[in-house]
């Protein structure tokens, strides 16, 4: 099926969107030092820091600021500003906001073209039903209790879907193939010549932490989180993904390297040189910052202990800790 032109800028991720851009295209280096390609570079930037943003706007009249193929180039080098970022939960963040951005544009989309799009990333608009295994493989962090293959009627080797679901499920796996694809190996000459604008980027990522978790609360920590702690006090041997699971959800909430460090010295057997080491490592002195693990990954490794009426609300370590500051900042 041919796609017009100005229809593909709202799909990017598309093969024949990417093949447009390819042809006009041909080096990066040469784009970036052109007109259209400071433009494009720009948009990309946009692309990432809308990306951030808590609630997320899309409009059709985003699309016309640059021609098709420069607008596909911007989608482009926004994976490759976030790849050289080493940033992981702006990978995440980007892929959601492309796959949400898709979503917006598929709901009037002709039905022609929404057929195409969704038999793209293997699935069927006009499905009813879903076999287990692809199910299972595609919803792990869709947050509503709904999901969970426990809540379903499965049948055959197949799960019903009720109408409408298959909307929300073409948005979660655009945005899994996204997260799959990242980060790009991207050479470090490009890397460098990027560093002014992922460093923007990085920037306005930590204000938005900033803004987001605010002052840092012990007490509000969730208990997987707090159960780790205690267990640092009392001389337990942490394994590689408890140190990794506290490590990276101190750091995303706002603490330094030396503030995480101190947590790890109220152990009995504390080793500051080691301690240091796996500490800038995880927060992101090894060119990659991690996201915290998932409340499914936590519970996979056996650290997802103490469970209270609040871990039932969230899939996530991060919005637990955010939904306690909240009802602490209403009662206080």
């Amino acid at each position: 099926m041919e796609i017009d032109r100005k229809e593909l800028i709202k799909y990017p991720f598309l093969k024949e969107s990417q093949q447009l851009a390819r042809r006009h295209v041909e080096s990066l280096e040469e784009f970036l030092s052109s007109g259209p390609g400071s433009l494009a570079l720009e948009r990309a930037r946009d692309r990432v820091i809308a990306a951030l943003a808590p609630k997320r706007e899309f409009s059709e009249e985003n699309t016309q600021s640059l021609k098709p193929e420069y607008e596909i180039a911007s989608y482009a080098l926004a994976r490759v500003l976030v790849s050289c970022s080493g940033n992981r939960s702006l990978i995440d963040r980007l892929a959601r906001y492309e796959a949400e951005r898709a979503s917006f544009f598929l709901e009037t989309e002709d039905p022609e073209i929404r057929q195409f799009v969704a038999w793209s990333i293997g699935i069927s608009t006009g499905a009813a039903t879903m076999p287990v295994t692809e199910y299972v493989e595609l919803v792990p962090h869709m947050r509503d209790l709904r999901w969970r293959l426990v809540n379903r009627v499965v049948q055959q080797g197949t799960v019903h879907l009720e109408p409408g679901e298959i909307d929300e499920l073409i948005r979660e796996r655009i945005r899994v193939i996204l997260v799959d694809q990242m980060p790009l190996r991207v050479p470090t000459g490009i890397c460098e010549r990027l560093e002014p604008v992922t460093r923007e980027i990085s920037a306005a990522y930590q204000q938005q932490i900033l803004e987001q978790f605010g002052e840092i609360q012990e007490e509000a920590f969730p208990p997987c989180i707090s159960a780790l702690i205690q267990a640092i006090t009392t001389g337990a041997n942490l394994t590689h993904m408890g140190r990794f699971a506290i490590t990276s959800f101190l750091h995303t909430i706002g603490m330094s390297v030396t503030e995480i460090a101190e947590i790890f010295a109220r152990a009995p057997d504390f080793d500051l040189e080691k301690t240091m080491y796996q500490v800038e490592h995880i927060s992101g002195g090894g060119g990659t910052e991690y996201t915290p693990p998932s409340c499914p990954t936590m519970r996979t490794f056996g650290l997802c202990v103490n469970r209270d009426k609040d871990c039932e609300r969230v899939n996530h370590p991060l919005s637990y800790y955010r939904l306690r500051k909240t009802a602490k900042k209403k009662q206080g």
